[in-house]
């Protein structure tokens, strides 16, 4: 579900919201100087020339941008002035009178009316804001701040602002098998790709705590895809995918265990500054495309010592674009930068993206970070291993 657009440039870009707040005291005279210039139009030209489209304007200018009181007190006082001014210049009571008279009091009701249609239209759409804004909540809940001893960080941030369903996800459990987490990208958007993150994120809480290896969770959330995508009709049911990164921290150990479907890999953040790209050595195919091709899953070790952070995103993190077209990049942005922790890095990521994009993002974007506590030592001279 989207909110409203920000207003938007010739080049479809939005513009700023420094001209935005410009307008807005004009707009909220703008009932009063219709009255105004209404009355002025009545008083200096002939009495064939009449100032009734001002009058009138008014209350319907005032009717879907301000309360109901402000909605009755402006088309009365159109009425009012109208009568005035025609009491002053000819005669107060003859017809032509009455009937200007008789055609703004009308539609100021209709004014009262819209306004009415338009305050109950805009409380639906907030408690359909406030449900979709629970049920988001509810599929995708925050982590913990520290889950297993490590700090956790998760920020979502929707294309566009007032939006709270997406296709992106994650998730962090602590097992018996270490800390584990998934962070994916859903094709699609809207109530179709809500129901396969709600499918992944369910699977993966119960595979987390059953599988003895990381590879095997992989596979439990494949054949839990490809069992949504047989009850979907239409295109999603033949060509739905999620990519993601699926990881296993062991208790008492400094590595990270990765699989890696088809997703854009993660950056090992290093105390000292340094970054590690853990790229996959082996390409594979994104969840939900069993069909196309089936080979194990094998997963990758990296060393993750005390002070690193592994930093997990989706492309709407990488694929972020300037007005020039240039891509956010990710490793550029972080390398020899230190954070005081998950948090704070998340924060920055999503500001610096945002700031990147001139506030116009084209896809959601999910980070997840995790920070292993404890003191730092010599990065080792091998990102990853196989």
């Amino acid at each position: 579900m989207q909110g409203p657009q920000s207003p938007q440039s010739p080049q479809g870009r939005p513009e700023r919201s420094g001209s935005v707040s410009y307008a807005r005291p004009f707009v909220r005279l703008l009932p009063v100087l219709l009255i105004v210039g209404g009355a002025l139009y009545e008083y200096v030209t002939p009495k064939q020339f009449t100032g009734v489209p001002f009058f009138t304007a008014a209350p319907l200018v005032a009717a879907p941008l301000f309360g109901r009181r402000y909605t009755v007190l402006t088309g009365i006082a159109a009425v009012l002035v109208l009568f005035v001014v025609h009491f002053g210049v000819d005669q107060p009571f003859a017809a032509e009178t009455i009937t200007e008279v008789v055609t703004v009091a009308t539609v100021a009701v209709l004014a009262v009316l819209i306004n009415t249609l338009v305050r109950r239209s805009s409380a639906r759409l907030a408690s359909a804001r406030e449900i979709a804004e629970a049920a988001q909540r509810a599929v995708l809940p925050e982590p913990d701040e520290r889950i297993g001893g490590f700090e956790i960080a998760a920020r979502y941030e929707a294309a566009q602002a007032g939006a709270f369903i997406g296709g992106d996800l994650y998730a962090v459990q602590d097992t018996p098998h270490g800390v584990r987490l998934v962070l994916g990208d859903v094709r699609g958007k809207g109530m179709g790709a809500v129901a396969a993150v709600a499918v992944l994120i369910g699977a993966f809480r119960e595979a987390a705590e059953q599988e003895a290896t990381l590879e095997a969770v992989a596979a439990r959330l494949e054949r839990a895809l490809a069992r949504e995508g047989t009850r979907r009709d239409g295109l999603d049911a033949f060509e739905g995918f999620t990519t993601a990164v699926l990881a296993e921290i062991p208790h008492g150990h400094g590595i990270v265990r990765m699989v890696n479907r088809g997703h854009p890999g993660p950056l090992l953040l290093y105390a000292d500054g340094t970054l590690c790209a853990l790229s996959a050595d082996e390409p594979a195919l994104p969840l939900g495309m069993g069909d196309l091709g089936s080979w194990p899953d094998r997963a990758q070790e990296a060393e993750f010592p005390g002070g690193a952070t592994l930093l997990l995103f989706t492309d709407g993190l990488s694929e972020a674009r300037d007005g020039h077209g240039t891509f956010f990049e990710p490793e550029e942005r972080l390398a020899g930068r230190l954070f005081g922790g998950p948090e704070e890095l998340v924060a920055a990521l999503a500001e610096e993206v945002r700031g990147h994009a001139g506030g116009w993002m084209t896809d959601d974007m999910a980070l997840l970070a995790v920070r292993r506590p404890g003191p730092a030592y010599d990065r080792p001279e091998l990102g990853h291993g196989g």
